[in-house]
């Protein structure tokens, strides 16, 4: 065991061994030292300590040293009344500070004693108390902060441990130093007691053994008293201090001495003003002092004045030649080139719905979407940025994808959006408006009256869950955009890890990153999930040596995900469909064009707005069904059939024949014809 494991057992020890047994007074003398030098040594590190957690230890500290005072205390009283003496120390400090007088004395003495218990004991035990209890309150939100930073990618697992373990280090220390610092409060009253026993008794002992006269004996016995106070009071002022400085130390990173320096004696304005209140003062009280303070505090401002105007020059010239350096080199050009992929900016009247401090949890919920995304449709989307835009109206956001904007909308805070769902038909008063991620009317509402309208039967949202739906339908409808080839490749790794044989006959021996990001971008853009990148890549191995159009493998990779596909858009094994005229698909077949690029659609305007228009009269049949429309083509058809419909009903759902779980029933109400 090394020698510093037994430091503390020892002076545990030695503090039990000085209340048992009685103490020489040149022992005592030594033991009484160590004590003062020790305590000056624990205040002195806690005016240096940057930080209350790199003296972790000073509540255990402040414990050992308020038993060792007592012990001392008590080693002293012995002397006192046994002997009628207590060493060179305590006669040493009583003597000095009585100054031939006991009644002076005394007072200096019940002086210290006041402001230590009233004043530094009383106020640094109030403020750990307020510490910790505020510090155990802010401990969620701060947890909260670093899982929110964890899940948004701004720190790694290895720093969000770190931190949680800062936090949980904090709240230890200040709940130990609410406890500890009743120790201070109770020694200050012990030693008042002490100080009344010491005076009555060593007075009562010195008269009943006879060693003087009634001043001789209260002579003595106050200066032995006023010295045993004064040499535990000192340290316990000095211990008293250092607990005070610890539980106030917050917001800096810097020491003490450097903190106050900068903080308090660094505007010129200050120095100037009291300086000028100093030398009014002087007119009507003594003169010279005031005038002095005066002169020294002007020149404190005069200095403080030309040193701002130094470094404001310093900073201007710093400033000028990094921008010219700047300008020199055009690789810091590139930075200005970066693009987010997604971009949520907001005006200033929706920034508490995104300020954690505030209670906003608009950051929660972007992370909660793009968890959601991950499981519905199996792409990783890029770390959302949230801004805020002061040249937008206060309570408008936009969401931009690539550094353009695709959609905005506006809210109201402090309002709730109240939507019809169809059943409701109560009326309900309100702001009327337009739900913005899919355009269905709608009315803001009044927190009042949010009961009344879910009882009417209306669905009622409040204004973070409006903005967090219209940035997921918004990055579902753009989410084939943000998927990039170094995207598909880290899809890829992962396969490999669990199905190396996949990846290592497809890529790169049938076929480029390059052409797995189109087929993965085909079915994004239409919606399919690509979560189960297993039969993906194993479709892909199979036709691929059969043709390289990635058109055509992104239908045989529909086909395999056919049971998805129908889970998707068909619920309850029924549903009701629009099929396409036999004479039309041929229509449509003869109009594809093939290049060594791929294929492309060329048919006639006439021909493509006659199909249209017949194809919306038959989307409207099913839509008054109270259905969702589902056309179904050959498999040969689906893809082209689809892309004529992009412009004019973008979101159509156009299935294959083959796509369909054989186990679904379907029944046809229309045929698209020309």
């Amino acid at each position: 065991m090394k020698l510093g494991n037994l430091a503390v057992p020892a002076v545990l020890v030695v503090i039990i061994l000085t209340i048992i047994i009685p103490v020489p007074e040149s022992v005592l003398d030594f033991l009484l030292v160590i004590n003062i030098a020790l305590t000056l040594i624990t205040m002195l590190n806690t005016v240096y300590l940057k930080n209350a957690l790199e003296l972790s230890s000073f509540p255990s500290l402040l414990v050992v040293v308020t038993l060792y005072r007592l012990a001392l205390n008590i080693a002293a009283t012995k002397l006192i009344l046994g002997r009628g003496e207590a060493g060179r120390i305590i006669d040493g400090f009583g003597s000095f500070v009585a100054g031939g007088n006991p009644v002076v004395g005394f007072i200096m003495f019940i002086i210290i004693m006041v402001v230590n218990f009233l004043v530094i004991t009383r106020g640094s035990e109030r403020v750990a108390e307020v510490a910790a209890r505020f510090t155990l309150d802010a401990m969620p939100g701060k947890q909260m902060a670093i899982d929110a930073d964890l899940n948004s990618g701004l720190i790694n697992e290895a720093e969000a441990k770190e931190r949680r373990k800062l936090i949980q280090k904090e709240a230890d220390f200040y709940g130990s130093m609410d406890g500890a610092s009743k120790f201070v409060k109770n020694d200050a009253i012990a030693g008042i007691i002490i100080t009344v026993v010491n005076i009555a008794g060593g007075f009562a002992m010195g008269m009943i053994n006879g060693t003087g006269t009634f001043d001789e004996v209260l002579r003595k016995y106050t200066i032995l008293t006023i010295g045993q106070g004064l040499v535990t009071q000192i340290p316990a002022v000095m211990i008293s201090t250092a607990t005070s400085i610890i539980v106030t130390r917050a917001g800096s990173d810097s020491e003490l001495s450097y903190d106050l320096l900068k903080q308090v004696f660094n505007n010129a304005k200050a120095m100037y003003i009291a300086s000028a209140a100093c030398a009014a003062m002087s007119f009507f009280l003594p003169r010279v002092p005031f005038l002095l303070m005066a002169a020294l505090l002007a020149y404190l401002g005069y200095t403080l004045k030309r040193i701002e105007t130094e470094a404001q020059e310093r900073e201007r010239s710093a400033v000028s030649e990094v921008e010219v350096e700047d300008l020199r080199r055009p690789e810091n050009v590139m930075s200005i080139l970066q693009v987010d992929p997604i971009e949520l900016e907001f005006g200033y009247g929706i920034i508490p719905l995104a300020d954690v401090n505030q209670g906003g949890d608009l950051l929660d919920r972007v992370v909660m979407i793009r968890r959601q995304l991950a499981l519905e449709l199996g792409v990783v989307i890029p770390i959302i940025r949230l801004r805020d835009n002061i040249q937008l109206s206060p309570n408008e956001y936009v969401i931009k994808i690539k550094g353009v904007e695709v959609a905005r909308g506006e809210i109201i805070p402090e309002h709730y959006l109240a939507m019809n769902p169809g059943s409701a038909d109560a009326e309900i008063e309100g702001i009327a408006t337009e739900e913005p991620a899919f355009g269905l009317p709608a009315v803001w509402i009044d927190e009042n009256q949010r009961e009344e309208a879910e009882i009417a039967g209306y669905t009622v949202v409040d204004p973070p869950s409006v903005i967090s739906t219209h940035l997921t339908e918004v990055l579902k409808r753009h989410v084939h955009e943000l998927i990039s080839r170094q995207d598909v490749q880290k899809l890829v790794d992962n396969i490999k890890e669990n199905y190396p044989a996949i990846v290592e006959e497809l890529v790169p021996k049938l076929m480029t990153i390059g052409e797995i990001q189109k087929v993965l971008v085909n079915l994004l853009r239409e919606g399919v999930s690509i979560r189960d990148m297993v039969t993906i890549l194993e479709t892909l191995a199979d036709f691929a040596p059969v043709t390289h159009d990635t058109d055509m493998l992104t239908e045989y990779v529909r086909q395999a995900l056919g049971r998805a596909i129908t889970k998707k858009y068909i619920e309850e094994g029924r549903t009701k469909v629009v099929t396409l005229d036999p004479k039309l698909e041929k229509i449509v077949m003869d109009s594809v064009q093939k290049t060594e690029y791929g294929s492309y659609l060329s048919i006639d305007p006439g021909v493509s707005s006659a199909i249209l228009e017949n194809l919306s009269k038959q989307v409207e049949k099913v839509l008054r069904l109270g259905q969702q429309p589902i056309i179904l083509a050959s498999p040969i058809v689906r893809l082209y059939f689809k892309r004529l419909t992009e412009q004019a009903i973008p979101g159509l759902v156009v299935l294959s024949y083959n796509e369909l779980d054989p186990a679904v029933e379907i029944q046809s109400v229309g045929v698209v014809s020309i």
